[in-house]
């Protein structure tokens, strides 16, 4: 990889991260058409370090949200009274709904890091999830806000979030149309996909940059790394601003022809031997 092409994965990154368009899945189609091996433990610890940028990028988006969530947070654990307060319940709602990709995750990264990185893999992600999302905002009913969110919400919005362990699927659009599924509106659904990406990004990132530092430096290099997660950061804070907009007029199924748009592309790639699935 040289210098350009550590910014064109860290705009990659930034611009897809969330988005229902699955980032990784667009990371390592761009990484396969670069000639990099997908499947080299340097690169795909890159490919989840560079993420970092974006969580940067929604703590800073999000700062007064995330400061009032633990400041209720810290209050509520010493003072029973502040308990009933709702940033202190959706704090914990955050937690828990962080706990089933941190285990599926851990338990499963041979998976992730193996087989499924694979470009079929990746058109059959963006493919199949793409009628889950036209499902989702098909039987939503948009109901219910932040304030409505429950511990079941969270658990089942979070294990949602596990299925975008597969390249194509997208973390966002899992955990968007989770919230949809259960009734909350388009705006909630998509502010709590930002909070529970925090923490699953954070843990990925720091994962991979702590168990994979040497193969980072063998193959991609740390300075390009750190590059291409400046420039993800640049370009996904102007990208939640924009989603954020979005969602309040339009449907999350303005992305399924795109998804299914790349999905024929890379298809094609492959079955005329322009690429290679590994």
């Amino acid at each position: 990889m040289d210098l350009w092409g550590a910014i064109w994965l860290g705009i990659v990154e930034g611009l897809t991260e969330f988005l229902p368009v699955s980032s990784t899945g667009h990371l390592t189609v761009a990484e396969k058409l670069m000639g990099m091996p997908i499947d080299d433990p340097g690169v795909t610890a890159f490919t989840a370090i560079i993420q970092l940028g974006a969580i940067l990028a929604v703590l800073i988006f999000f700062r007064s949200d995330i400061l009032r969530l633990a400041v209720a947070w810290g209050r509520g654990l010493t003072k029973p009274a502040q308990r009933s307060n709702p940033d202190y319940r959706l704090a914990w709602y955050v937690i828990a709904g962080s706990i089933p990709i941190g285990i599926v995750g851990f338990l499963g990264r041979h998976v992730v890091e193996g087989p499924l990185r694979n470009l079929w893999v990746v058109v059959a992600g963006l493919l199949l999830w793409s009628v889950v999302m036209w499902l989702a905002e098909r039987y939503a009913t948009q109901r219910r806000g932040e304030h409505d969110l429950n511990l079941t919400d969270a658990l089942v919005v979070g294990a949602l979030q596990c299925v975008a362990l597969v390249p194509g699927v997208s973390r966002s659009g899992a955990t968007i149309s989770a919230g949809l599924f259960r009734g909350l509106d388009r705006v909630t659904a998509t502010r709590v996909s930002f909070f529970l990406a925090i923490p699953a990004l954070v843990a990925a990132g720091a994962y991979e940059g702590a168990s994979q530092a040497s193969a980072i430096a063998a193959s991609v290099g740390w300075g390009l790394t750190a590059l291409a997660t400046a420039v993800s950061f640049v370009v996904a804070y102007a990208s939640i601003a924009w989603l954020l907009r979005l969602v309040t007029r339009h449907p999350i199924t303005v992305f399924i022809w795109y998804r299914i748009g790349v999905a024929v592309v890379v298809s094609a790639l492959l079955l005329t031997g322009t690429i290679n699935a590994t």
